[in-house]
């Protein structure tokens, strides 16, 4: 995960919770008995690694980043939460029966080595991500209000496709790819999770809260963006702007893996 979290980490998940509606279809997705050692690869601030632990399973969140760990422990003292780079996990084969990344495989490097880490530490089971994609982040009406940090965004995500691209190479079989389309009532501050509340978008501390923003985000569109934001919500022209983009791919994806052992080494 890029180091960069290092400098927004102490800040970053003032605003960000586990939402209870993607922690239901992560339970589901990989399908892990009570109590079975489950993997999250760049586990940030650990809000979906503490909400699974608290869900019955047996959780150990890496992350490369010390500052982002550190809130991460100050949350659980059940997770095994350990700091490493995603490229050699320090853990012995067939460590764990699941494995998720949310939000998080625009940051990894060398994602394929990453994909053939978890594969090697799965025993068998399956590796979910959380994710969004380019198509799909051509459609978020934010691009209105901020459309060269939506871009500099879109230009880091891997489709869908290239994803499923890496795991079958990792040597995963693809499960399932689940579109996803943030309800109303949506809990988790990420970049699109305020789709349904525009004027979160105004608050300094939200934005702190998602990369986009405090990674690629130039100061002077963001001044400008807020302002015109504003605006539309004082006039109610926002509902009318909004209209204007569709969610027909979909906000974010579910893509789901799966390491069998008759295929495995």
């Amino acid at each position: 995960m890029d180091i960069a979290y290092n400098r927004i980490g102490k800040t970053y998940d003032a605003t960000r919770r586990a939402d209870p509606e993607i922690l239901r279809r992560l339970l589901r997705h990989l399908s892990a008995a009570q109590g079975e050692p489950v993997l999250e690869v760049a586990c940030g601030t650990g809000n979906y690694t503490t909400a699974l632990a608290e869900a019955g399973l047996r959780m150990t969140g890496v992350d490369v980043s010390d500052v982002m760990l550190s809130r991460a422990r100050s949350k659980s003292a059940e997770v095994n939460w350990v700091q490493a780079d995603a490229v050699q996990l320090p853990f012995a084969d067939g460590s764990f029966r699941g494995a998720l990344t949310v939000l998080a495989v625009h940051h990894l490097h060398d994602v394929v080595s990453v994909f053939r880490e978890v594969y090697r530490v799965l025993d068998q089971g399956r590796y979910v991500i959380f994710t969004s994609s380019p198509e799909q982040m051509e459609q978020y009406w934010l691009n209105a209000y901020f459309p060269t940090m939506m871009q500099k965004a879109m230009e880091r995500m891997p489709s869908v496709g290239q994803v499923a691209d890496w795991l079958k190479e990792a040597g995963f079989t693809l499960v399932e790819a689940e579109t996803y389309l943030i309800p109303e009532d949506h809990q988790d501050a990420f970049l699109y999770g305020l789709k349904h509340r525009p004027g979160a978008y105004l608050d300094p501390q939200v934005r702190a809260g998602i990369s986009a923003f405090a990674q690629l985000a130039d100061e002077q569109e963001v001044t400008e963006g807020c302002c015109k934001l504003e605006r539309d919500i004082v006039s109610g022209q926002i509902g009318e702007a909004i209209k204007q983009w569709g969610s027909i791919k979909g906000d974010y994806t579910f893509v789901i893996a799966e390491k069998n052992r008759s295929v495995s080494d």
